[in-house]
């Protein structure tokens, strides 16, 4: 998952429900660079994809030239590429993109990892027909958000499905990432989109517990 210049969740964070407000300029994603470095495992690289994407994909949720948007460790796009797409992963942190084109040499499989910034999609000169976000829309707060939503409808064209797996407010406890609501899901792409389904879901990793965590995975149309 990529973490794009985050508003992290430590000292201040925002507690279990409350509304995701902007408080200040987002630190530098230092946290987000050490969970690459040697020796350290990030507790979002579950060293597969997650459950819900396989299903999703699975049940025909992605079409032609598919971008993963904070793709870390690459276990999603690789997952998508040996399926058949044309997949491009983006992550701020290379270190994350080391171990996903090591994974994907691998495995075999041709995938095209870029280093890039979330919130400047248009530089990579293109468009897609399916977006995945696999743990990166609840990294950012309101306003950034609308920024990130921004910068997505920048590389998709009408029709084109955009698909995020996102810890929701059903989660209890306040560590880990914000919380989002339906609501907060529903707001952040009320203009240009159309969500076409948003339901429960469940987001794996490694800290522990039952395994996972409760989420949301909400499917939205590009309308305009």
């Amino acid at each position: 998952m990529e973490r794009d210049q985050p508003e992290t969740r430590g000292e201040g964070m925002a507690s279990e429900g409350e509304d995701t407000q902007d408080r200040s300029a987002p630190p530098e994603p230092s946290a987000f660079h050490h969970a690459y470095a040697e020796g350290v495992h990030a507790p979002w690289d579950i060293g597969r994809p997650q459950a819900e994407l396989v299903a999703l994909a699975e049940a025909g949720g992605f079409r032609g030239d598919v971008l993963d948007v904070g793709c870390g460790p690459g276990d999603n796009a690789i997952f998508l590429a040996a399926r058949g797409h044309a997949v491009t992963g983006l992550d701020l942190v290379e270190n994350a993109l080391v171990k996903a084109r090591a994974r994907a040499q691998q495995k075999n499989v041709p995938v095209q990892f870029v280093q890039g910034n979330a919130l400047e999609l248009e530089l990579l000169g293109r468009t897609f027909d399916t977006v995945l976000d696999s743990g990166l829309l609840h990294v950012f707060g309101s306003g950034m958000r609308a920024q990130y939503v921004a910068s997505l409808a920048r590389v998709v064209r009408p029709g084109s499905m955009y698909h995020a797996l996102v810890w929701s407010d059903r989660e209890p406890g306040e560590g880990g990432p914000r919380r989002l609501s339906e609501a907060d899901l529903r707001a952040a792409f009320a203009s240009g989109w159309k969500v076409r389904e948003l339901r429960p879901a469940r987001f794996e990793h490694l800290l522990g517990g039952k395994g996972y965590a409760e989420a949301w995975l909400v499917s939205i149309e590009r309308t305009e």
